[in-house]
């Protein structure tokens, strides 16, 4: 089989004339986040957030499967399909079966989230990204899927969605507080590791166009680093879900054995919480996994996450800049490259992410902050359960290994084992009083 048709097709027809995909991700992310603030302040309204965590079947049906909680559910869904819609009517694109579609994924992510909420499950640190991928993925690779479930399969908006709300978190007064430990190693593994990957994907012959996208996923936070990526370079979708199913299983082995390392090993629980944060993808999973070590770990992780977090709207320029240069001289163009061509490559949703974080860092009130974090943490979530879900029924598992002979997997799996070494170093070196004092956390 071709590798054109190796994966679903992921490529949907274009949004509204003049209104891209990254403006309506804006829009809706900023219309989520307004409607919060507004009701906070104008209103003083509290907002409940939805349950998933249970121990036992009392605990699920007195906790997850109450009228409360369910309505609650749904209200959100009813939220998310209304918006999602006004973007997939503009474009021309069926609403019917988005409709329908939609109504599937968002019960299959609701799903991925209760699994996750199980104690048990959770107390190994496996996200409900592991759960929502891998169903995607099962009935993507069992069954033929009907095109209606293929219209409503948005992982990229869904998930530059997620991003914009994602940016309320991102306190750029929480990274200068903790210091420039966190910064430095976040500076020197994201360059470092970057430039490794690609040239181990030039070294395996894997296209550029796969490097970057592969490279990024590595270096800086997974799934979210390489959509920047793939829209900064206008990569190709199949590639990008390619990366991003890789992102995600990849994740599971290292969510278990990196604690038990940091333990089995001893390793001081400052350097191992650094460790985590600079080699896993998400916050989420490093504060999954750092958890099982301790909470300085947990604070020490979640400092060079965010610290690293912070570089997407920098890599998204420096990648975009660097792709116009290439192809400039790629094609002989003796024109220079203009900052409009940067401009046009660059992801637009960054920009949105960026704003996001800034309002929240230096405007709006810590109290309204901290007041208005649970239901944005939760609505976030509930994008990125959906995009992951997504990005499951659009990629198809054997072809891991059938896309270029499986070149791209094992590029993939080299630049991680080569950015948990690198991070370990740089982790003991910063975090482990070596060149700085030990910063005081506790």
């Amino acid at each position: 089989m071709q590798e054109e048709s190796s994966y679903i097709e992921t490529s949907k027809r274009s949004f509204l004339p003049g209104i891209s995909e990254d403006i309506w991700a804006v829009l809706i992310g900023g219309l989520l986040i307004a409607i919060i603030l507004a009701a906070v302040f104008l209103l003083n309204l509290k907002f409940a957030t939805p349950v998933y965590q249970w121990e036992n079947g009392n605990d699920l049906l007195s906790k997850i499967l109450t009228v409360n909680n369910l309505l609650l559910l749904i209200v959100i869904g009813i939220v998310f399909l209304f918006l999602s819609s006004l973007a997939v009517a503009a474009s021309g694109n069926s609403i019917k079966k988005y409709i329908t579609g939609f109504t599937v994924i968002f019960i299959l992510a609701v799903f991925s989230l209760i699994i996750a909420g199980n104690k048990s499950i959770s107390y190994y640190g496996i996200e409900y990204v592991v759960f929502a991928l891998l169903i995607g993925l099962l009935l993507s690779n069992l069954f033929s899927l009907p095109a209606w479930l293929k219209e409503a399969a948005r992982s990229e908006f869904f998930i530059k969605t997620g991003l914009i709300i994602l940016g309320t978190s991102i306190l750029f007064t929480d990274i200068i507080h903790a210091g420039w430990p966190g910064l430095i190693q976040s500076v020197l593994v994201v360059a470092a590791v970057w430039f490794f990957a690609l040239w181990l994907c030039r070294r395996l012959k894997v296209d550029d166009e796969f490097g970057v996208i592969l490279a990024s996923a590595v270096s800086i936070c997974g799934v979210s680093a390489a959509i920047v990526a793939s829209g900064a370079i206008k990569g190709d979708k199949k590639k990008l879900s390619y990366v991003t199913t890789l992102v995600l299983l990849v994740a599971i082995p290292m969510l278990i054995i990196l604690p038990w390392v940091i333990k089995k090993f001893g390793i001081p629980e400052i350097v191992g919480g650094a460790w985590l944060g600079g080699t896993l993808d998400t916050t989420a999973s490093v504060t999954a996994a750092a958890e099982l070590v301790g909470p300085a770990a947990t604070k020490a992780g979640v400092i060079v996450k965010f610290s690293q977090n912070v570089l997407i709207g920098i890599a998204a320029f420096l990648i975009a800049g660097w792709w116009v240069l290439k192809k400039t001289a790629a094609t002989g163009n003796q024109e220079k490259p203009s900052l409009k061509l940067i401009w046009d490559r660059f992801p637009k949703f960054v920009l949105g992410f960026i704003a996001a974080s800034l309002i929240f860092s230096f405007l709006i009130p810590a109290n309204t902050g901290k007041q208005v974090s649970g239901i944005l943490n939760s609505l976030r979530t509930i994008w990125f359960a959906l995009a992951f879900v997504s990005i499951g029924l659009e990629a198809r598992f054997l072809d891991l290994f059938k896309v270029q002979e499986g070149r791209p997997a094992l590029a993939f799996i080299g630049a991680q084992l080569f950015n948990i070494i690198w991070t370990l170093l740089w982790a003991y070196l910063l975090f482990g009083g070596v060149l700085f004092p030990p910063p005081d956390i506790k």
